[in-house]
């Protein structure tokens, strides 16, 4: 009855639109004490942050979103755009599919969803309104290029639920590149769906000579040298995921400095925008946690896993419920907000049906990655929105509609193909 009664005065705090950090922590204190007394549940909260900050796999989630900013900052997402278009942008419905392939190569180093959907609404919009693209294409094929920045490593989410699960983090990013390449696919099939239905939707841009094409296509190289000495140095065992993002911090300063892009302006806006952004995520964390620790002490999850083993139904159709759970969830909640609820509660009932965590790991983060793009919440449309105050909110809804159905085949294929997550991780363990 307790846990109920949190469950509900949760859901409630949310839709009021009371911060996760504040609405997780405080259930999770009150229902704390309602079982074990104030005390022991004051005492959780300086336990919980201790334990939270002072871990050492923590020190990725800062790490990376510093060597984000700087990224953001050094130029280079204009740089992944020029080389797509170099290679595509002639095409009808290029520019697009320019977007997409940009949006996960910047993704790959941004490690940031909304990041990406912000810095290649500045960049890629205005190209393609210049080319008289529809404004649903336009911003659809933004938003949902920017959702590969949860999945395509580093990714914050996968360092999230690496940290709740206490799962490899290491294996988790190599489970997330195959799922990460096949959406960036799937995105440009619905972005030439789009186009073969309205040839007016994308029209054909400028083509460049090929002096022009190889001079676009060099200019990526450091981006692609820092993808490739972080990966590949988790990958190869050189270092652990938290180093890697310690040499990635600094090899995206070195760029920004090799680029000229360093002064005091930038530093204090990378920097700002790190710690806030940092601090938040802490914050979610901690109140994550406290809440967790109710549901534990409710033995919510070991009640879940007896009422489904009474149920007697297939391991397979319980999976299929959590997705639909999440779906419903993504309508009114933000990604990590539903992460940081769920998985507390459903990782100990997938344990119990012996299914592998890193796959279920990437299957949470595709299905979360549909949340961003689905109204009425969509989080990446908001940030477009916020960025293009002339498109309205209803438009960029209707545009990611052909990429939301992709994204469910995606789904599908992690399903019933889990060595599409674990091939990778499994033959370099």
């Amino acid at each position: 009855m307790i846990l109920t009664i949190a469950l509900i005065v949760l859901m409630v705090l949310l839709f009021m639109r009371v911060p996760i950090a504040v609405a997780t922590g405080l259930v999770g204190i009150v229902g704390l004490a309602a079982f074990q007394g104030w005390t022991a549940a004051f005492s959780q909260i300086g336990i919980v942050a201790s334990e939270t900050v002072l871990t050492y796999e923590f020190a990725v989630i800062p790490l990376f979103i510093v060597m984000g900013a700087f990224i953001a900052h050094s130029g280079i997402a204009e740089e992944m755009f020029r080389a797509c278009y170099a290679l595509v942008g002639h095409w009808r419905g290029g520019l697009a599919l320019s977007t997409v392939v940009a949006c996960g190569g910047f993704s790959a180093v941004a490690g940031s969803s909304m990041a990406t959907a912000a810095t290649m609404s500045r960049i890629a919009y205005p190209q393609m309104k210049r080319y008289g693209y529809d404004e649903k294409l336009a911003t659809g094929c933004i938003a949902a290029g920017g959702t590969l920045g949860i999945m395509i490593p580093p990714s914050i989410a996968m360092v999230f639920y690496g940290i709740m699960t206490e799962t490899d983090i290491g294996a988790l990013f190599m489970a997330g590149v195959v799922p990460g390449i096949i959406g960036m696919f799937l995105y440009t099939l619905a972005v030439a769906w789009t186009v073969l239905r309205d040839p007016k939707a994308g029209p054909a841009g400028k083509p460049m000579t090929w002096p022009e094409r190889v001079k676009a296509l060099t200019g990526v190289w450091s981006v692609v040298l820092l993808f490739g000495i972080v990966m590949g140095g988790i990958y190869g065992g050189l270092f652990s995921p938290t180093e890697s993002a310690g040499i990635g911090a600094f090899g995206a300063l070195l760029i920004a400095a090799m680029r000229g892009r360093i002064n005091a302006k930038m530093m204090k806006s990378a920097l700002a925008d790190s710690i806030t952004t940092t601090v938040s995520l802490m914050m979610i964390l901690i109140g994550s946690f406290l809440f967790a620790n109710l549901v534990n002490v409710a033995r919510l999850p070991q009640d879940l896993v007896a009422f489904i083993e009474a149920l007697n139904v297939p391991p397979l159709m319980i999976i299929f419920i959590i997705i639909g759970i999440y779906v419903v969830l993504g309508c009114v909640l933000e990604s990590i907000s539903m992460m940081l609820l769920t998985v507390p509660v459903f990782f100990p009932l997938i344990n119990s049906l012996g299914y592998d965590p890193i796959w279920f790991g990437v299957l949470v983060v595709v299905v979360v990655e549909i949340s961003l793009i689905t109204p009425p919440v969509g989080l990446n449309v908001f940030v477009l929105n916020a960025v293009l105050r002339e498109v309205s909110v209803a438009q960029i809804f209707r545009g990611v509609v052909p990429f939301i159905m992709a994204d469910v085949v995606r789904v599908l294929l992690v399903v019933f193909v889990p060595a599409i997550s674990l091939a990778l991780p499994n033959m370099l363990k």
